[in-house]
């Protein structure tokens, strides 16, 4: 029987063949933490009595959540985390360098790795054919510690997506298409292995919007096959002898195989207070706005803010509408602003804040007001997640967003591109 992209990497990293359902130890190649969670994973490594890490340069911190910090708690974590990483020989990213997934892909995500992170969305890596995973800050500790974890290895689900996608239809209408078919808990634990013409035809950018919402189905990891577009993308980052083609046998062994006509999608919204709460934009198109957030590790590289400019360019937003965006790195920032794109965004009417995660988990960076409505490219909208639990928040692509702020109201961007 033929391995899956996870069976194959896990038994790699094993140094024996498993299959799913099994538990196996695995090494690991990276292990990264950030200032939300960070400050927990050094009081586990002080609790186990962890003086000195297994590979300090395979061990990365990075300042992402709350950039700039806004109160003396945070900053006193943060600075501790700066200590920490300067003694301990870690790999550092200061606030402002950008969110951790984005840094991931850009500095340090290849085929084949095993990455482990205290944040949920560290499947994002998965669009470069790792099988990249987020763990509670203790096990991230002992892997730090250890430089390997314990892992059941996952059942793959095959989503085969195949078309060509309508313009002004992107990755972010693909997957929540795909959850609300499974539900938020339909994959719990389960590898989603994303495959078809449409995805081969993808860019890295958009692979990662792909990987990085598939924790929000319940899944362990997700997948994007490694590629000549993988190849491509790990040459302009300088790091092309990472590249290896890594992809499911031909005989491998699905549990459940989803089939997607890209062709006939039309831009999805997923609708408070649920991200499996999805409908076509056909449905709830003409609702009030009064606030929209481009930004996350899910949609705000440049590639998604080229998208918004191009729809906003030489136009301005509602009245009654606030914009803000929020490049995912530095290098997103730096390239947005040489090209004219955030230019053209602020002319529009945007305000521009710095790298990071901004206002993707309510901490700070333009938290919406008591029974506001906020349409935003990020991929969580529970309740209270945008930081008031009085607030309605919906969910869409760069392009939905970008139509949206223009019309003041949920709008298709299929009639403004």
């Amino acid at each position: 029987m033929g391995k899956t992209i996870a069976e194959k990497i896990l038994s790699e990293h094993a140094a024996r063949s498993v299959s799913a359902g099994e538990v196996a130890v695995v090494k690991v190649d990276y292990v990264f933490t950030h200032d939300a969670s960070g400050p927990l994973l050094l009081k586990q490594l002080k609790e186990l009595g962890v003086s000195k890490l297994h590979n300090p340069l395979r061990t990365i911190i990075f300042i992402d959540h709350v950039v700039p910090s806004p109160r003396k708690e945070i900053s006193n974590e943060q600075s501790a985390l700066r200590r920490f990483a300067a003694e301990a020989g870690c790999r550092f990213h200061e606030a402002g360098s950008g969110i951790c997934h984005q840094l991931m892909a850009e500095y340090y995500a290849s085929p084949g790795q095993i990455i482990v992170g205290t944040d949920s969305h560290t499947v994002t890596a998965g669009a470069l054919a790792a099988f990249a995973t987020g763990m509670g800050a203790t096990d991230v500790a002992v892997a730090a510690a250890l430089g390997k974890t314990w892992l059941r290895v996952p059942e793959t689900f095959r989503v085969e997506v195949n078309g060509s996608l309508q313009k002004g239809v992107y990755a972010k209408d693909i997957i929540l298409h795909l959850i609300g078919l499974l539900g938020a808990d339909g994959a719990t634990y389960k590898a989603l292995e994303f495959v078809g013409d449409t995805i081969d035809s993808l860019p890295i950018s958009e692979r990662l919007v792909l990987c990085n919402m598939v924790v929000e189905a319940g899944a362990k990891v997700g997948f994007t096959p490694s590629d000549d577009v993988t190849k491509k993308y790990l040459a302009e980052r300088g790091r092309v002898e990472e590249f290896r083609e890594i992809r499911s046998d031909d005989n491998a062994s699905y549990e459940r195989v989803i089939k997607i006509d890209a062709a006939a999608l039309e831009p999805q919204v997923a609708c408070p207070h649920s991200v499996d709460n999805v409908k076509p934009v056909s449905e709830v198109k003409g609702v009030k706005v009064d606030l929209v957030f481009i930004g996350s590790c899910t949609n705000a590289r440049l590639e998604d803010l080229h998208v918004a400019a191009s729809v906003l360019k030489g136009k301005q937003i509602h009245p009654e509408t606030r914009l803000i965006v929020t490049p995912a790195s530095k290098e997103i920032y730096i390239k947005a602003m040489a090209d004219g794109t955030l230019s053209t965004l602020i002319e529009a009417g945007a305000l521009i804040t710095p790298p990071g995660c901004g206002l993707c988990f309510g901490a700070l960076g333009g938290i919406p007001a008591d029974g506001e409505v906020i349409f935003t490219t990020t991929n969580r909208n529970f309740l209270g997640r945008t930081g008031n639990p009085a607030a309605y928040t919906y969910l869409g692509s760069p392009a939905t967003a970008a139509a949206t702020a223009l019309k003041g109201r949920i709008a298709d961007p299929r009639d403004v591109v």
